[in-house]
């Protein structure tokens, strides 16, 4: 008898607000003898460090990801006790109007001044933007900048926050630098423009220049070169450079150029060996001692379903952040290694099917994306709720275009069943619809195994392989090479639920293959398992062969695409 549960492994908020929400005052003029100025230091937190800014509880962090511009934003670990608050104070003049905004996600995030005005979101899946304007007091020379998220609400997330208005020290410097001239882009990728630009000149001197995106500030600069990251490909933009003196004083904007990255092909620099663990079944071990043992950096968490409705948990049950599923992985990260959670699996309640749209859905996923700053998500769709359902496919391959816009360079991955030769039916489906719907999925991952009591593994997986290959290229226009670069295996180590065996020897072949096609992913059904119980039959704990502790995983390591 098949054992499903182990496939299925496999596969004080709203009373306090009143304190906080202040009511903002009316729009005041900024000052008309020059152009608004950004007068803090850092404020989209591209040094890579927090500082100036400073975060209560050193809850406070730089993530690459997600960004509102550029390659960095701050991530607040808001928690029950501490709301996360990041502030930095400036130098301002008295009697003056500034005009502060700043992109935020995540649920109630605030920005405000200290002892002013401030104003906050209740829940957001993508950057939103927050603005505060206010006149500084008849003698008062500074000012204390600050966002912070909520008790209990999970992370917060804040990037290119800026204070625009004279700098602090009084003077009488009020004329702005001349316009910078010839903004141009010498080179660009498809993430990323580089420009450059012509010296402004001042009355008493140049101290800066700020570059923006459209409307916004992505870049403050010393110099007169930039590099703008994070973007998406095949994507028009349009830049500007302002000039800025040492009293505050803005120029006009250089020319506007336009520049739009280029073709990107997904997957193909994406690599990720990464074996499941399962922290909720299976004698979880500690992933210290496997990842000093192995040299493994990527792991694939298992599960997220629905705690009720839409509502995303670790298996269901255990809340996204603040157990033990976050010191997990802030232990991986800390160890310099990552993770991606698996979203789904074979049973249990699942997201695709209680989500009721594809926006809801992606809304989910955002709050898995939101918890841990992720760089990929894997979309495990088994069983007959999911993957063999239409409405459910297409909600979950919809869901994903809306985080894939929303959070520029996540990788996504789609985990399914197959046949010894390639796709069934409904992962043939699985790939056209992809297509027609515009999902831009990176990569397509196999389970190959479970066939039916098939004896060459190696064989059977490769074959399955080929046969996934086969179908991207007719689907997508692929080469082989590029259709490769969007595969994955997902293998189980030791026996199978139907007594198919994998040994260390076929794993090994299995993954110097992978290695020679330059597929994208390489992972097993489980890290729990990868222990020796010879005779043991198919269990949560051990493989059912004589083995090393941990020797698949280690083999998983030397995957390199």
């Amino acid at each position: 008898m098949r054992i499903d549960f182990f496939r299925r492994s496999r596969r004080r908020f709203f009373a306090l607000l009143g304190t906080a929400a202040l009511a903002l005052a009316g729009a005041v003029a900024l000052p008309t003898t020059a152009h608004a100025a950004n007068i803090l230091t850092n404020p989209g937190f591209e040094s890579g460090v927090l500082s100036p800014w400073s975060c209560t509880g050193n809850l406070g962090s730089i993530v690459s990801t997600p960004v509102h511009g550029g390659t960095k934003a701050l991530a607040g670990a808001a928690s029950s006790s501490n709301n996360a608050k990041c502030s930095q104070t400036v130098a301002v003049q008295p009697n003056t109007a500034y005009a502060l905004t700043g992109w935020v996600r995540g649920s109630y995030v605030y920005l405000g001044v200290e002892g002013g005005a401030a104003t906050w979101t209740t829940s957001t899946a993508a950057y939103s933007q927050l603005t505060v304007n206010f006149t500084t007091g008849a003698s008062q020379t500074s000012a204390t900048i600050y966002t912070h998220g909520w008790y209990g609400q999970g992370t917060y997330y804040a990037d290119d926050v800026s204070l625009d208005g004279p700098g602090g020290g009084g003077g009488s410097d009020t004329q702005a630098p001349t316009a910078p001239p010839n903004l141009t882009s010498p080179a660009k990728t498809s993430s990323s423009v580089s420009l450059s630009w012509g010296a402004s000149s001042d009355n008493v001197g140049v101290t800066g220049y700020n570059v923006y995106s459209g409307a916004n500030q992505v870049l403050t600069v010393s110099g007169t070169t930039a590099t703008v990251s994070g973007l998406s490909p095949s994507t028009a933009y349009t830049f500007t450079v302002r000039a800025r003196d040492a009293a505050g004083n803005v120029s006009a904007a250089s020319n506007s150029l336009s520049v739009t990255t280029n073709a990107g092909t997904p997957g193909t620099t994406f690599k990720q060996a990464a074996p499941y663990l399962y922290l909720g079944w299976g004698d979880p071990p500690a992933v210290s001692t496997v990842m000093n043992s192995t040299g493994i950096k990527w792991f694939t968490m298992a599960f997220i379903l629905s705690s009720g409705g839409c509502s995303p948990a670790w298996d269901g049950s255990r809340a996204l952040t603040g157990g033990n599923d976050q010191s997990v992985i802030n232990s991986i990260r800390a160890a310099g290694g990552d993770i991606v959670p698996s979203i789904g699996g074979w049973s249990g309640n699942k997201l695709g099917p209680n989500c009721s749209t594809p926006e809801a859905l992606a809304g989910a996923y955002q709050q898995v994306i939101n918890a841990y700053g992720l760089k990929a998500i894997d979309i495990d769709i088994e069983n007959t709720d999911e993957f063999e359902n239409e409405v459910v496919q297409d909600r979950i391959l919809n869901a994903l275009k809306i985080v894939k816009a929303n959070n520029p360079g996540l990788r996504t991955i789609i985990t399914f069943g197959t046949t010894t030769t390639g796709p069934t039916y409904w992962g043939n489906r699985l790939i056209e619809r992809s297509s027609v719907l515009g999902a831009n999925i990176d990569v397509f991952t196999i389970m190959p195994f479970d066939f039916g009591g098939g004896a060459d593994m190696y064989g059977n997986t490769v074959n399955a392989t080929e046969g996934l290959k086969t179908k991207l290229k007719s689907t997508f226009g692929w080469d082989d090479t590029t259709a490769y670069s969007h595969i994955g295996i997902s293998g189980m180590n030791g026996l199978s639920d139907q007594q198919e065996l994998t040994s260390p020897t076929t794993w090994t072949q299995i993954r110097d293959w992978a290695n020679s096609h330059h597929i994208a992913r390489l992972a097993f059904w489980s890290v729990n398992r990868d222990r020796p119980c010879a005779g043991g039959g198919v269990v949560s704990n051990c493989s059912g062969i004589s083995q090393n502790n941990w020797q698949f995983t280690s083999i998983t390591a030397g995957f390199t695409g």
